[in-house]
């Protein structure tokens, strides 16, 4: 799994090792104290790295916090289960689960809450995990296309806001499902949704 953080400000040689150690130990500082009670020096002792180390590479702890995440939804693969749909639900279900980790639901209500305030904070998540995740999308539909099972778009604009509005239904669903209604986002809700989401609302559930 490949981690993309961004370059240090002060142009540095990174050390992937002290990034992988920060990033776990935020993942961990979120299971154990949550968004609210985490600081840079708790995590840096927990990584058993310098402060300096980890000031150098974040500006604050909503950036260390999104990519720390980022890294959780890095994990998610497009499993081939023979068509879109079973695609679309072994995808959906992966997702689901990432999100009922505890250092993942709770990082991630937390950052996106501080980012309605902080454009700049808007930006690196949706850098981080909305636009490295559209990858998924991109090879599904790809996928589809070869089966026969989709269309080919007619121009390369269409086939963008296409990526875009698949993304932004799935995710919307799943993280509303999981995160604000609380309830589970089990086999056969996935189901039904992705019924739903290839049929449109005349599809019958179930």
């Amino acid at each position: 799994m490949q981690s993309r953080i961004p370059a240090s400000r002060t142009g540095r040689p990174r050390d992937a090792a002290a990034d992988a150690a920060i990033l776990a130990a935020t993942r961990q500082a979120l299971i154990e104290v949550g968004w609210s009670k985490l600081t840079l020096g708790d995590v840096a002792v927990r990584a058993g790295v310098a402060k300096t180390t980890l000031y150098r590479r974040w500006a604050g702890k909503n950036e260390l916090v999104v990519d720390a995440v980022a890294e959780l939804f890095d994990a998610l693969r497009l499993p081939d289960r023979g068509s879109l749909a079973a695609d679309i639900e072994g995808v959906v279900l992966q997702f689901a689960a990432i999100l009922a980790r505890p250092e993942a639901r709770s990082g991630l209500m937390a950052v996106v809450a501080e980012a309605t305030r902080d454009e700049a904070l808007r930006e690196r998540i949706r850098a981080s995990i909305v636009e490295r995740q559209k990858r998924l999308v991109l090879a599904g539909r790809a996928r589809a296309q070869e089966r026969g099972e989709l269309p080919p778009e007619r121009d390369a604009g269409e086939a963008a806001r296409s990526v875009d509005l698949i993304f932004d239904m799935v995710a919307g669903a799943v993280v509303h499902r999981t995160l604000v209604s609380a309830e589970p986002a089990d086999e056969e809700w996935v189901h039904g949704f992705t019924r739903v989401l290839l049929s449109g609302l005349a599809a019958a559930p179930g």
